[in-house]
This record gives C-alpha cells, structure tokens and sequence, in this order.
C-alpha cells in the first residue's frame, strides 16, 4: 500500500510482512509468556486454590477418624500408597508372585516407576521417611498439575472458568482426597496437563517427552498419547506437511508405557507378564464394559449400599458431563484425553469402588460444569462450590475411614 505526503512526493511504501511471516508472528504472540505479575496473580489463585481444598480434605477426614484408629498420616498412606511406599523403599520384586496353589498372585509389577522413583529420590535427597516423601511428592505434583490445568484452561475457555476448573478437581469431584495421598493420579495429572499444555503451544518435543514420563506413570497414559497423536495430525493438516519435530513427539508419547511393560515381561519371562499379573492381583482386565453395565443393573435392581449407588449415579453423571463436552468448540485433544481416560475406566473389569479414583484425572467431564458456573452471580458460585467441595471432601473421607475395601 503506498501513500502521498505533503512532505514527500514520492509514495513511501507500508511494509506488510509476507503470509507465512505473519503466520508465525501471530503464532508468536498467541504462545508468549503472561506478564510477571500475571504469573503472579495465577499462582496466586492456585496456591489459594490448593490450600483451600488440602484444609479442607484433612479437616473433614480428622473429624470422621474414630480415636484409637489409625490417623491422618496412615490414611493418607492407605492402600496403594502402602505398595508405593514399599517399591520405593525395597524395588519390584523379581518376577511373578504365586499363592498357595502355585497360581499367580498380584505383586507390586502392577505399578508403574515414575512415582515410586520419585519418592525414593526425594527420601534419599532430604532423608524423610519414605511415606512422608510419598505424600509430599503427591501434593507437590497436585501444585504444579493445578498450575498447567489453570493454564490451559485460560488458553481455551478464560481465567475464570480455569479457575472454577481447578477448584471442581482438587476439592470438589468425589474421591479428590487422593491427589492428596500417596497415591499417583497427582503426579498422572501433573504430566498430563503439562503435556497437553505444551501440545497447545505447539511445543513439540515437550509435549513428547512429557508424554512419555506420563507412559511411565500410569496405563491410562494411552489417552495422552492418542491426543497427542491427534493434535500431530491436525497440525500436519495445517501446515501442509510433518515436520521432525511433530513425528519426534509422536515417537516420543507412544514409547513411555511399552517400555515398562517390555521392562516387566523380561523381569518375569513372560511378554504379558504385567497383564497376567494385574488379572491375578486386581481381576483387572479389558471387557469391554461388561462387568461395569453388570455393576449398573444389579446396583440399580437391588439398591443396596451407600457407596455402589452412589457410585453409579456419578459415575453416569461422568459419562453424561463428557459428552456434553463434545461441543463444536471444545479443542479436539483435551476432547479425546479425557473420553479415553473414561472409556478405559469403565472398559475394565477392576473393582468399581475403584472408578472414581481413576477418573479424577480425566478433567474434562467437570468442563461443562465449570462453564456453567462461570455465569452465574459470585454468590451463587461460592455457595455453589463450597456445597460441593464440603460433599467431595466427605466422600473422599468417607471412603478412607468407614469403607473397609480398597479405594
């Protein structure tokens, strides 16, 4: 475009940067860093966010702890954490475990090495007990997965919804207490947000290696890698090509769970070692749904105890919520992260008093909730989220004290 002057016959030429130039440009600024005192303010609220739930949690759970029971310490150590604590502490064992009849049992294989290594190292680095290190290195990977989750969130729905977001995940969903234990889904969480985060600025190899920390931590890390994946091919569609960078994140997200599975079946002489051992240990095994729409039908039938009722009536409100979330404008990765992590929960055939605890990660069924929440009056939305972190925090407790099965 060029223009007259009264100064200067000549025309003086505008420059306007080339296409692809401003492609970039404008790809620069939509990834630049917030301000210092907008990293401020998000940590801020955060931090806020965390202290808010973890008082909350332990408040609610001391008042339900009967005197002369175990306390908050050894609640919060309950279950897996005691097997976490233990491979930390000692290692896997050296092959399979077998019962009395000779048959395989469940042994300490079944879990993933990215959190028990992680406590090891902290324990030998400060020297703390090793489930104190457990439960510290939990609420420090629950801190930094609220900081990705705020994040991304803002990048795609605003601040205030990303906020109403963390404060749904960490104190209200139902059995959010054990992020706060010594338990992995905090640091599950942490690498998946992180991850996704990276996916969303398009920092590829980032993303990769996140993703394969994340292979290394739970089994429900296929969902990350799916949406990584996904996010690839979008943007090989977008720029008309692969690049080394996007095939390297691919390579990347899909290596972190083979690896330990292979790592397990040469320990114990058996490809399928780590299969074989979660059947034995846990009756868990892909069905397809089977055992959880029995779990559905015969709860409804009878309609006998608190904890299964009410574990079908969320875990359906779960499932109601996620496809809610399939709307036109939701980012296709977060979509597919989140479905998977639901879909495999509820296609295995592991103890159902369990599937809440492995949906606490997913994230994406509380999207529509905290949508809607971010409409409504600031009254109406305190009351609305303290009602229902009160309600997660007594389920949560209610599930380590007087329920007397595995969470």
């Amino acid at each position: 475009m060029a223009h007259q002057t009264q100064s200067d016959a000549r025309p003086t030429t505008v420059a306007v940067p080339p296409p692809r130039f401003r492609s970039r440009l404008g790809a620069t600024r939509r990834l630049a860093l917030p301000s210092a005192a907008g990293w401020g303010s998000t940590v801020g609220t955060v931090l806020a966010v965390y202290a808010t739930s973890v008082a909350a949690h332990l408040l609610i759970l001391s008042a339900m702890i009967s005197s002369g029971g175990p306390g908050i310490r050894d609640r919060l150590l309950s279950w897996d954490g005691q097997l976490y604590t233990s491979i930390a502490a000692d290692g896997y064992p050296d092959g399979f475990s077998y019962d009395e009849n000779r048959e395989p049992a469940g042994n300490n294989l079944a879990f993933f090495p990215l959190y028990p290594l992680l406590v090891r190292g902290l324990h030998q680095l400060t020297g703390i007990e090793a489930g104190t290190a457990a439960i510290a290195v939990a609420h420090l990977a629950l801190i930094a997965a609220l900081l990705a989750l705020h994040a991304l969130i803002t990048r795609l729905h605003g601040p205030r919804t990303a906020t109403i977001a963390i404060v749904l995940v960490a104190g209200a969903q139902p059995m959010a207490l054990a992020f706060f234990m010594g338990y992995s889904e905090s640091l599950f969480l942490a690498l998946a947000a992180t991850t996704l985060l990276a996916t969303h600025r398009r920092a590829w190899l980032t993303a990769g290696t996140l993703a394969l920390l994340t292979g290394l931590t739970r089994p429900a890390a296929a969902a990350l890698t799916l949406a990584v994946v996904l996010a690839v091919v979008l943007e090989i569609r977008r720029v008309g090509r692969p690049t080394w960078r996007t095939l390297a994140a691919v390579a990347l997200a899909c290596a972190g769970t083979p690896l330990y599975l292979l790592w397990v079946g040469n320990r114990a002489g058996q490809l399928n070692a780590w299969f074989v051992i979660q059947e034995a240990g846990w009756g868990t095994r892909w069905d397809n749904g089977s055992s959880f729409f029995r779990f559905l039908g015969e709860t409804f039938q009878r309609g006998d105890g608190w904890v299964s009722v009410s574990t079908a009536v969320l875990l359906i409100a779960a499932v109601c919520t996620t496809a809610v979330a399939w709307r036109r404008d939701a980012w296709p990765p977060l979509l597919v992260y989140g479905t998977t992590v639901l879909v495999l929960t509820l296609g295995q055939s592991n103890y159902y008093h369990s599937k809440l605890r492995l949906l606490i990660p997913a994230v994406l069924f509380l999207l529509p909730l905290a949508k809607a929440l971010s409409t409504v009056r600031p009254r109406t939305l305190v009351i609305t989220l303290t009602v229902a972190t009160l309600f997660g925090c007594w389920y949560g407790a209610h599930m380590v004290t007087l329920w007397h099965y595995a969470i």
